[in-house]
């Protein structure tokens, strides 16, 4: 077989010899494996595969975070999204909807929370939920409950972030979790979240049970009123809604950023 180095440079080919035209030389200049550049930025390890980067040498790392993040990079790290926290689990969701149906559910403003996560709303205030909107990012937030209602797993801020087109940051009390939504058909789509954790609550296994389990029915109940969506949007009986404007910039952003990309 052929044996490749840890830097992707082909080191032998076997039963290939007296080949014209194909000497060590050849071997590493075009039979070595395709090349991903790679950055790491706070907990994420980031890879970039655009043909244009692939062919410089080295990477600015520095600028990593404002070419991911663009202006909000600064917002992460004030808001504990860093290299401190532990890594806890990993859940996955097939949900029978569209993966845009998904982040539509993610960007709305808090719009479903009272109605959907009555557990999840009596431990924020809701009144306090704001929106801000970046280049290829939004950032959702809310102030927890009250002190007497404060739930030990959201603590006093809810931190939410979309990084256009898929992936969602959320950071709050001492959790972070992170999902990914990955199309699997026009009407099903595989979420993956990964859970962590600050260091000094990893050996609270009652806290962590808790709290896994307390998002666990926060999801089941996003899943229901995604597929539900799923089936409302395929009627026959629905047209096109209007944005409710004081809470969907983040959903009003998606679908710009969503509809460039199509016609372009």
């Amino acid at each position: 077989g052929w044996t490749y180095g840890l830097n992707g440079e082909l080191r032998k080919a076997t039963r290939i010899s007296g080949i014209e035209d194909f000497s060590i030389n050849v071997f590493r200049r075009d039979f070595g494996l395709v090349p991903i550049k790679v950055a790491t930025w706070g907990p994420f390890v980031l890879l970039n595969m655009d043909n244009e980067i692939l062919q410089k040498d080295n990477i600015d790392t520095d600028n990593v975070a404002s070419e991911w993040l663009g202006s909000s990079s600064e917002l992460f790290s004030l808001n504990g999204v860093d290299t401190t926290l532990t890594y806890v689990c990993r859940r996955e969701y097939i949900i029978e909807c569209n993966w845009k149906v998904f982040c539509d559910n993610y960007l709305d403003g808090g719009y479903h929370v009272p109605f959907a996560h009555k557990g999840l709303a009596s431990g924020l205030s809701l009144d306090s939920y704001t929106t801000s909107i970046f280049e290829k990012v939004s950032i959702q937030s809310a102030e927890g409950g009250s002190k007497e209602k404060e739930d030990d797993r959201l603590g006093s801020k809810a931190f939410y972030a979309f990084i256009y087109p898929n992936f969602m940051i959320n950071r709050y009390g001492p959790w972070m979790d992170t999902n990914l939504a990955i199309p699997l058909g026009p009407r099903k789509c595989l979420v993956v979240f990964d859970y962590f954790l600050e260091a000094s609550f990893k050996d609270d296994k009652a806290f962590i049970e808790r709290s896994l389990a307390d998002s666990e029915k926060v999801q089941m109940e996003d899943i229901r009123l995604c597929e539900g969506v799923q089936k409302g949007i395929e009627s026959p009986a629905y047209s096109t809604g209007r944005y409710a404007p004081n809470v969907e910039k983040a959903m009003h952003h998606f679908h710009c950023l969503l509809y460039d990309n199509l016609i372009n």
